[in-house]
């Protein structure tokens, strides 16, 4: 097999791992609300919390950065070439965003893209993970955690590659990868900048 036909198919690959919408195979596996039902109506983690409580959420979390992490990997250990490795990634965050299987709906594409940093650049996360978690702190905003964490994120594998540690694909993956994060949260941008964003509560679950 070529090396092109290799790369394409890992891109291939990274879309469809990245369009199982883990939140709602959890909902139907274990009984739960369908996290399509409440709140934004997305399916990643945070809207699961609403609908199926804490400890089903986490899986649905957990699942999520697998789909991106998997393929990612598994393209490296073949040898993909590194611009393959960084679309793979991108794919599948977009496949997290905009689902085949659920006629290109889905979610925001965060833990997908969490799981596929942590295989490009494990580093990246610890480093990002303050602006996340910081900003939802302060603010009780868990879409500002996720815009600003993920463009913490692309700056920082751009500072990465810089030092020589990546290859300048995978700082393509971080812009392709935050872009995607923040069109797909542009319903909470306009909520932000008219101050009608919904705060995030722990122990709120959805009607």
């Amino acid at each position: 097999m070529s090396q092109t036909l290799v790369d394409a198919l890992f891109i291939v690959v990274g879309y469809l791992a990245g369009s199982l919408p883990m939140g709602v195979i959890v909902a139907r596996v274990t009984g739960a609300r369908d996290p399509r039902t409440v709140g934004s109506g997305r399916t990643g983690g945070t809207n699961a919390l609403r609908a199926m409580g804490a400890q089903r959420a986490a899986m649905v979390a957990a699942l999520d950065v697998a789909k991106g992490a998997v393929p990612v990997a598994a393209a490296m250990l073949v040898g993909a070439s590194p611009l393959a490795v960084a679309l793979t990634a991108a794919a599948a965050v977009a496949g997290a965003w905009r689902s085949v299987f659920l006629r290109f709906h889905g979610g925001r594409g965060v833990a997908t893209g969490i799981g596929a940093t942590l295989v490009i650049q494990p580093l990246v996360i610890p480093l990002a993970a303050p602006f996340f978690f910081g900003t939802i702190w302060l603010t009780r905003y868990v879409s500002l955690g996720s815009l600003l964490g993920t463009a913490a994120g692309a700056v920082l594998l751009g500072v990465f590659v810089w030092l020589g540690w990546n290859d300048w694909p995978d700082f393509l993956f971080g812009v392709i990868g935050a872009s995607i994060v923040w069109i797909a949260h542009h319903d909470n941008i306009g909520r932000l900048l008219r101050g009608e964003e919904r705060r995030f509560d722990l122990f709120a679950r959805g009607d």
